[in-house]
């Protein structure tokens, strides 16, 4: 095939540059959209994916990487999302060693290099899509449309709908995918660079790199094997040069025989059944991998695939298609989260909603048509590998092949506007060749879209810098999305604004009546604030909608302790353990509970199943050496001191209670030394000066005594008996004073 310079390319509103000065400009623009995120904090998903993450702790072993889901989920376990992206987990772990530590900055600046070198990239992709195939001498790609392949680039390097991708750390999945994503399509055009005119040869060596690649992409994300399918198309379209049009007509309308023996002979269908073999071989591994069942997801997370009705669950999908054409359109509507209500259900035919996904099929319905019947071979071209590129890596995340956990998902876009960019480019291409006299008109519009789309993107950037600003930003977008006001309201309370955060959470409810979460937390606050008949309602409620709700059922154990429904309180805590087999926290209370109904040796039990499930629970070990303190058990509480204090060297709350216990078994010394180890690391503690001042009663040095008496009652002036004791050792001074001649 002949390749020319594209008819539309000179007309293209941009500078010719050269193919370095063209990658640097586009990288240098996909920096300045995202670099004020490079400081941001850790964020909505990326406290699971990075901050709970033990497979990204040294102290783990490696091989988990490779067992375990993008969350640190084992694959087996039923709470797996199944979502397998070891080679991303990996670049995590390789932050957090370079690091030294959970230091955001280092992500954020990760995922803007990568998304600036992507973006570079895209001017060799669009070059090929757009221009077609050639190499110089030198073994490089000739880029037959320079200006188009750089318009276009530059789009996808500002284009807003990629701020979550790049600002949100976890979008590193959809980076890095995207990254070998390029590079296999790249590989696999390197199959055809033989330094030789016949169209017959092609490099083994290469499609099979190209397919490695594309295992690799699947590893960062499941979107990569989407790859092939673009590969596909571009042998198909561009190397073969079939025209699509003409033999759907020859194989439908039997107008002449098609010649099989020519596609033989040029290499397609043995590089089309390699391209199958290894696809299907990469999903037999991911279905293994994955334990051969698909994620559980909820009718919260997609409830148009839940639809029983299959005409309304159609429509449904297709709306979703239309919302996620608009975020391509006009990103100017974002949201960190489409579910639970944010997108209601279209469920009659008179819903006005319907127009919008007649109109997106209209706008699809006539772009195919353009690029299969278009007398113009580079825009039919253009167009179909254009459309190629928008539709191919979105179909994983369209429903089609199975349910996915999200109703829209700004993430899942990345590589999809990278096919419409390229339209994009192509349409102002075209205006300008055809509309030469408004050239410049054309031109004004192209840099203020540009101009927005920055302004956009380093606005978006900035609120997805702190959960705070991200969430609090999503209530004008999805006002009716319970989980936007469940998020802004769980960063309040966390962050101590408990009465706001009540009014957020109550909204969250009157949204979403089944809204476990929202309930727990809620019944959380209202506990916190004693007001424990509502808390014991929420919480009752929640653990009614969702029995196997632990945590749930927990709290509602503590809310009903402290209504001293005891009986209660008890079943509510065995149904937690039940549901969580290892919950340290509900036996620390149940614990607590039974120490108030003086059932020690339970108390005592509970306890210390807690410190096996999680061996530096301070509390529980703390508490075991109080109540055997209490209950006049000293050797057996000096020895579960010192064993806590094997775990937890460094708590001083232990070592203040082991502390109390030697003192009375009289072995002052170490007393001593573990009341003043206590006071180094906690030197405002008024318990502990106060009692250490006990034990220097007792042990005769009657000055130490007043000293940290005085320094206890200046830190506490109502220390409970500090002020009995003081008054009392300086009646004993006095004494002493007046006794001595």
């Amino acid at each position: 095939m002949a390749l020319t310079e594209v008819y539309w390319d000179h007309h293209i509103p941009l500078p010719k540059l050269a193919p370095v000065q063209a990658k640097v400009t586009v990288a240098l623009v996909a920096l300045l959209c995202f670099i004020n995120s490079y400081d941001g904090d850790f964020v909505f998903d990326d406290s699971e994916a990075i901050v709970n993450n033990k497979d990204l702790r040294p102290a783990t072993p490696l091989n988990n990487i490779w067992s375990n889901d993008f969350w640190g989920t084992n694959l087996s376990s039923n709470s797996s999302h199944k979502s397998y992206r070891p080679l991303t987990v990996l670049t995590f772990r390789l932050n957090y060693l370079v690091a030294g530590g959970l230091h955001p900055v280092g992500f954020h600046v990760l995922n803007i290099i990568l998304h600036a070198v992507i973006s570079a990239l895209m001017i060799d992709v669009f070059a090929v899509l757009i221009g077609g195939l050639a190499y110089d001498e030198k073994g490089r790609i000739l880029n037959h449309a320079p200006k188009t392949s750089l318009l276009a680039a530059i789009f996808f390097a500002a284009h807003p709908v990629h701020t979550e991708s790049v600002a949100g750390i976890v979008g590193r999945a959809d980076l890095l995918c995207a990254l070998f994503f390029q590079l296999s399509f790249l590989t696999y055009c390197k199959a055809f660079n033989k330094g030789s005119d016949r169209d017959d040869r092609f490099s083994l060596q290469w499609v099979v790199v190209s397919l490695l690649l594309c295992a690799a992409a699947m590893l960062c994300k499941e979107q990569g094997i989407t790859v092939l399918g673009v590969n596909a198309a571009f042998d198909v379209l561009l190397i073969c040069n079939v025209n699509v049009y003409e033999l759907s007509q020859r194989l439908l309308l039997r107008k002449k025989s098609f010649d099989v023996s020519e596609l033989v002979r040029m290499g397609l269908l043995t590089r089309l059944g390699l391209m199958g073999l290894g696809g299907l071989l990469m999903l037999y591994a991911r279905w293994r991998i994955m334990g051969t069942g698909p994620p559980a997801f909820t009718e919260v997370d997609n409830p148009a695939s839940f639809a029983e009705n299959i005409i309304l669950r159609i429509v449904n999908y297709n709306y979703y298609y239309s919302l996620n054409a608009w975020l391509l359109l006009c990103p100017w509507w974002l949201c960190f989260d489409w579910s639970m209500g944010c997108v209601p259900l279209i469920k009659s035919a008179t819903d006005w909603r319907i127009v919008w996904l007649l109109l997106l099929w209209c706008i699809l319905v006539g772009l195919i048509s353009q690029a299969l019947c278009s007398q113009d071979s580079q825009r039919r071209r253009t167009l179909t590998l254009g459309l190629v590129l928008l539709v191919v890596p979105f179909l994983p995340a369209s429903n089609i092949f199975f349910r996915v956990g999200f109703v829209i998902a700004e993430r899942v876009l990345y590589l999809s506007s990278a096919g419409y960019c390229l339209l994009l480019a192509y349409s102002l291409g075209h205006c300008c060749c055809r509309w030469s006299k408004y050239r410049k008109l054309l031109c004004v519009m192209v840099l203020a879209l540009l101009c927005v789309y920055v302004v956009r993107c380093a606005l978006r950037s900035h609120q997805w810098r702190s959960e705070q600003s991200l969430f609090t930003s999503a209530l004008s977008v999805c006002p009716l999305n319970a989980k936007v006001h469940y998020n802004v309201g769980k960063n309040l309370a966390d962050r101590g604004n408990t009465t706001p955060a009540i009014t957020y959470y109550r909204e969250a409810v009157r949204l979403h009546p089944t809204y476990v979460h929202a309930m727990n937390n809620l019944g959380n606050i209202l506990k916190e604030k004693n007001e424990l008949v509502e808390a014991e309602q929420l919480l009752s409620k929640a653990v009614s909608i969702q029995p196997d709700f632990a945590a749930a059922w927990m709290n509602l154990g503590i809310v009903q302790n402290s209504l001293q429904k005891f009986e209660e309180a008890e079943k509510s805590y065995w149904n937690a353990i039940r549901f969580r087999r290892k919950y340290p926290d509900c036996y620390y209370n149940l614990g607590r509970l039974y120490a108030d109904q003086n059932r020690h040796l339970d108390a005592l039990n509970a306890w210390r199943n807690a410190t096996v499930l999680k061996p530096d629970h301070s509390l529980a070990w703390n508490n075991m050496v109080i109540l055997l303190d209490n209950t006049g058990n000293l050797g057996q509480a000096e020895l579960i001191g010192r064993e806590a204090l094997r775990v937890l060297p460094n708590d001083h709350t232990i070592m203040f209670s082991l502390a109390n216990v030697l003192g009375k078994l009289q072995k002052y010394e170490e007393s001593e030394g573990f009341f003043l180890h206590a006071l180094r690391i906690n030197p405002n503690a008024a318990s502990c000066h106060g009692n250490l001042a006990v034990l220097y009663h007792r042990w005769g040095k009657l000055e130490l005594a007043k000293k940290h008496y005085e320094l206890s009652l200046k830190l506490d002036p109502e220390a409970p008996g500090t002020r009995d004791n003081y008054n009392m050792l300086r009646r004993k001074l006095d004494q002493l004073k007046r006794s001595t001649p």
